[in-house]
């Protein structure tokens, strides 16, 4: 009797701190003091003048340009930033204080004070250690900066979690740079370093395209629609603001390490800039289509009907040839597995690419994988996992980059036929399904798409996963000289990673991975 009576005693105090700190720290009953709408293209700009003349020749057509490497979707971002005349309009998930994220965010700083209107929204998941540069900004006249799902508790920031949960546990996946209303910047890239490609240690394999013509103002209205959603907070609701303006000389101490040099040197070389100058930019022309999710998706309000995961069953099923996924984080559920098996079924070649346990960074959804790859494999599906290689290569083509030689897998690439690709940021799991917003591009493209074919043919980079003669899943290692080394357990693994992982495996965590 006494242990239950401690038990109710604990409850009941927790009960009453949760019900405490939601009070004291509630959401503002007014989200932002107005609605602001993207403005009409500027065709006059630099950037517009190019653009405008390459539309003209291929009317009715969207323009991609995908990025090849971390380096040149940092130099792209930063060179639009600085050709824009109008205005820039960007949203993304992560934006960390490093160097890439202080110099790009320099970048914003300067369009704003020229004159260009910098509209910013940020999920407040992922901008750890910039609520004072963010403020900064904010403060701007022509500066605009919101937080999606705020934390009303900024310090420590997680505990909001504790009276909040529900609200918090759904994240603004989607990333996009719009500038000018005449050319966008879509994909899986957060910004920071690590998604980026440059300098020592781990770095994530992403991809990113820039996009122009019609889908540009599809972009833009999706971002009017997350910028005045329910979600969406003036940063000054939740950010101190300060005296101190540290943004411009941070990022100069940024701009002058060894890092930040060779970021500025990829600017420098990247032909981007000049191609605007020149009025030829290069682009592929195609159809493109805007998958998004409705921004109530962020308060659980959306309607399932319309979210992002079945546009993306509609594109896996109308698949006839052939389906190649790529995706960092691999958790096809109940219904994806049945569709992906039942492709593999009926003839469709079906090939996914994901991480190797020791490659990934998020383990729990490794584990969570590890329940299909069995079924997966019996119904004929091809399974990649994405070798953890150690050596840097630095010239990546694009087909390189959708998988190539990298620490970890970032990229959300699903290409379908040789004919269809989309790019974004939505994983094949369940946070992206039901949880999180998310948002990408289907390009009509046989070009894009043989790339990605073509690479996953080619196993240098991955371990293939099979079932042995005895049913045990295994991994094999081919060579270029032929050599195939076999596996009979998660390659360069531990034992304890391994026995952690197959615990973690029967967690019912699945459902918020």
């Amino acid at each position: 009797m006494r242990l239950i009576r401690i038990l109710l005693t604990v409850a009941v105090v927790i009960t009453i701190a949760v019900v405490g700190l939601k009070l004291a720290f509630p959401l503002p009953e007014k989200n932002y003091s107005e609605q602001t709408l993207k403005q009409d293209p500027d065709w006059d700009g630099p950037l517009g003048a190019t653009i405008k003349q390459a539309i003209e020749r291929n009317p009715g057509l969207d323009g991609v340009r995908p990025l090849g490497n971390g380096r040149a979707a940092f130099a792209a971002r930063a060179i639009f930033a600085r050709q824009a005349t109008s205005s820039i309009d960007a949203q993304y998930y992560i934006w960390q204080d490093d160097v890439t994220g202080l110099m790009l965010l320099d970048e914003l700083r300067a369009a704003a004070e020229r004159g260009v209107r910098v509209r910013l929204l940020v999920d407040d998941n992922g901008i750890s250690g910039l609520d004072g540069l963010l403020a900064e900004l904010d403060a701007l006249p022509n500066a605009h900066v919101r937080i999606f799902n705020p934390f009303t508790l900024r310090n420590p920031k997680l505990l909001s979690y504790a009276f909040d949960f529900r609200r918090l546990n759904r994240r603004m996946h989607n990333k996009s740079m719009t500038v000018d209303g005449v050319a966008t910047i879509v994909g899986g890239r957060n910004i920071g370093d690590i998604y980026f490609d440059y300098g020592a240690g781990t770095h994530y394999l992403d991809v990113d395209t820039i996009a122009i013509g019609p889908i540009v103002d599809e972009v833009s209205q999706s971002f009017d629609a997350y910028w005045n959603s329910s979600s969406s907070y003036d940063a000054a609701l939740f950010l101190e603001p300060t005296a101190e303006k540290s943004l411009q000389s941070k990022a100069d101490a940024a701009r002058k390490t060894a890092v930040g040099a060779g970021y500025q040197k990829a600017i420098q070389d990247n032909e981007l800039a000049d191609r605007i100058a020149a009025r030829d930019l290069t682009v592929e022309w195609s159809e493109v289509t805007l998958f998004v999710d409705d921004p109530a998706k962020g308060l659980g309000q959306a309607d399932s009907e319309n979210l992002i995961v079945e546009q993306l069953i509609a594109f896996a099923n109308d698949s006839q040839t052939s389906l190649d996924l790529v995706s960092a984080y691999f958790i096809p559920g109940k219904r994806g597995a049945e569709v992906l098996e039942g492709l593999a079924r009926s003839g469709v070649k079906v090939r996914v690419l994901t991480n190797s346990l020791d490659a990934t960074d998020v383990m729990p959804v490794h584990a969570a994988y590890m329940r299909y790859r069995e079924d997966l494999l019996n119904s004929g599906v091809e399974l990649l996992e994405l070798r953890a290689l150690r050596q840097e290569h630095r010239e990546r083509s694009l087909p390189e980059m959708l998988a190539g030689s990298a620490s970890g897998l970032h990229a959300k690439v699903f290409g379908s036929d040789g004919k269809r690709v989309f790019i974004g940021s939505y994983n094949l799991d369940p946070r992206s399904a039901r949880l999180n917003t998310e948002m990408g591009l289907m390009i009509e493209s046989p070009a894009i798409a043989a790339s990605l074919a073509e690479k996953l043919a080619n196993t240098d980079f991955s371990y293939r996963v099979e079932l042995s003669e005895d049913d045990e899943i295994i991994w094999l290692q081919e060579e270029q000289d032929g050599t195939v080394t076999v596996f009979t357990a998660d390659p360069e693994t531990s034992g304890f990673q391994r026995a952690l992982t197959a615990v973690v495996r029967w967690l019912p965590v699945e459902w918020m991975l």
